[in-house]
């Protein structure tokens, strides 16, 4: 019988060290053989005599050695395959690893581990996962507090150095400006060798070759996407194809990000040989010297960033991608690229941003953020902080501004916020604004009142009114009241002025009517929010 289904070739989540995994002391796994530092992307369990098939590389295979007639061969399988080490379970089949299996895995250089008998599988593969989900909010945390801190430093009197100072700093190695031909024009961290400024050159030559202007965006994916698992993408450079280094990965972006709009701006009229194509490419190439990795991106100009680090971990590339367009920005506003394109990507990236790190750029508050689609000239707010994406715009205004309706565009507006509610108040603005298309309103604004207030109330009271349809009056009235008193058939007894029976026999001939389960807290809050809006609708007070 086939196997199931093994995991997607690219882990949602980033590999974590074997090491992590064998410090686990409530698991008691032991290493027999082969090295300890190596990555594990997923784990998976498999009794076949041959698991190759199966097998997608990377992954901890946990087996009984149910089916192990030749340890050789059964090792020398799962090394071709790929996988990142073996776990073999003592008992119920073995009383201890076959030490035929530990001299193989020894020759092989595949890690061993010995799972003891009161260590289950699942349980080592639920610590994989825990320990797998931990990495991903460490990484989460920290290309967020890196963006943040990069959206800081473009702020900054000199934002071109600043930035490169925070990357360099966030990356622990040496980020610089460069032009095509590899010269430096700005640079910030340890100053790196001739040699890896020579690759840096060669590197930079390859993503911006003169007279061509790629488009740099941030890669989509969140973090934890391929680089998470330590692999760049490789693919075809875009014609005309410049000649690349051996063994150079390209790694060809879309310009679809969170700045897409802000980094079309800059380049506006800007493609590859002038031709301003829509279908230019950023491009991004990495390679590694030594024990040092190189990587190179295409801003305007051209202009390089170039990086060397000591190490490539988790969530760099996507920094690092963030610092390419906020220098794209910066180095294009000093070629006469729009204003606009700078305060657009700065607001973006402010609105996750904290009180302390939003505060240099927006000052004192309290702010509201308006929402706003139309056709035609855009509404006039009274503010630069404008970020324009076509038919659709966002915008930080002072809460002491009014705002008001524009011909052509529908608005929703936010309750003022201080700078620690920016990222909420650009939620209510956004469902503000559907609210508006939805009633056909020019403009509406937040409204304070519950997550009742997030529903449409003509909506709601429809499906109040189909809800309860098979319910009665009486059953109505006492099954409010039943459900206001949490279930007490004492005290809706007495509310009601009935026998708790009374209460009880109507409970359940409502529960049968509707066909629900009064016992699911779900289904009772359901249930209460209908009979809320019924009475609203209808005009009736609690």
């Amino acid at each position: 019988m086939p196997e199931p289904t093994a995991p997607p070739a690219s882990p949602p989540t980033p590999p974590i060290a074997l090491t992590a995994l064998l410090a686990r002391a409530d698991l008691g796994l032991r290493q027999l053989a082969g090295p300890a530092e190596v990555s594990i992307r997923w784990v998976h369990t498999s009794e076949m005599a041959d698991p190759y098939p199966y097998l997608l590389g990377g992954e901890l295979l946990m087996t009984a050695g149910v089916q192990l007639a030749d340890p050789e061969r059964y090792v020398s399988r799962v090394v071709e395959a790929g996988a990142a080490a073996l776990g073999f379970g003592v008992a119920p089949v073995y009383d201890a690893v076959p030490a035929a299996l530990v001299e193989a895995c020894a020759r092989h250089g595949l890690p061993l581990l010995e799972v003891p008998p009161q260590t289950t599988f699942s349980g080592v593969a639920r610590a994989v996962w825990l320990l797998m989900a931990r990495a991903r909010e460490d990484e989460l945390r920290r290309v967020s507090e890196a963006q943040r801190a990069l959206a800081t430093a473009a702020s900054r009197p000199d934002p071109v150095g600043a930035v490169l100072r925070v990357l360099a700093g966030r990356l622990g190695g040496w980020a610089a400006l460069v032009t095509p031909a590899g010269s430096v024009l700005d640079a910030a961290g340890g100053e790196p060798s001739a040699a890896v400024r020579d690759a840096v050159g060669r590197l930079a030559g390859v993503v911006a070759p003169e007279g061509e202007c790629p488009h740099p965006a941030p890669s989509r994916n969140p973090p934890g996407d391929r680089e998470s698992a330590g692999e760049w993408t490789q693919g075809s450079a875009p014609d005309p194809a410049p000649q690349t280094p051996e063994g150079l990965d390209w790694a060809p972006q879309s310009v679809d990000s969170p700045l897409e709009a802000a980094s079309r701006q800059c380049h506006s009229g800007r493609g590859r040989g002038g031709g301003g194509s829509p279908k230019a490419q950023a491009l991004t190439a990495t390679d590694a010297l030594g024990g040092t990795h190189l990587a190179a991106y295409a801003l305007a100009g051209p202009r390089v960033l170039a990086l060397a680090t000591p190490r490539r971990a988790p969530g760099d590339h996507t920094i690092a991608g963030v610092a390419a367009v906020l220098l794209t920005l910066l180095t294009a506003e000093r070629q006469g690229a729009d204003e606009a394109a700078r305060s657009a990507a700065l607001v973006r990236l402010l609105l996750g941003g904290t009180p302390e790190e939003a505060e240099p750029l927006l000052g004192e508050g309290p702010w509201v953020v308006v929402h706003a689609r139309g056709q035609g000239a855009p509404p006039d707010l009274g503010t630069p902080l404008v970020d324009t994406g076509g038919q659709h715009l966002r915008a930080l205004v002072p809460a002491g501004r009014e705002v008001t309706t524009h011909p052509g565009w529908t608005l929703g507006v936010s309750a003022p916020a201080g700078l620690e509610g920016l990222a909420v108040a650009d939620t209510q603005a956004a469902r503000a604004l559907e609210r508006a298309e939805a009633t056909r309103t020019p403009l509406a604004r937040h409204r304070p009142a519950g997550f009742g207030a997030l529903m449409n109330p003509e909506e709601a009271a429809a499906y109040a009114h189909h809800l309860l349809a098979p319910l009665s009056d009486p059953l109505r009235t006492t099954l409010r009241a039943w459900l206001s008193l949490h279930g007490s058939w004492d005290r809706s007894a007495v509310a009601l002025g009935v026998h708790r029976n009374t209460v009880r026999q109507r409970i359940g001939r409502a529960a049968a009517l509707l066909g629900v389960d009064l016992d699911d807290m779900d289904v009772r809050t359901e249930l209460w929010l209908a009979l809320r809006s019924a009475e609203s609708h209808s005009g009736h007070r609690e």
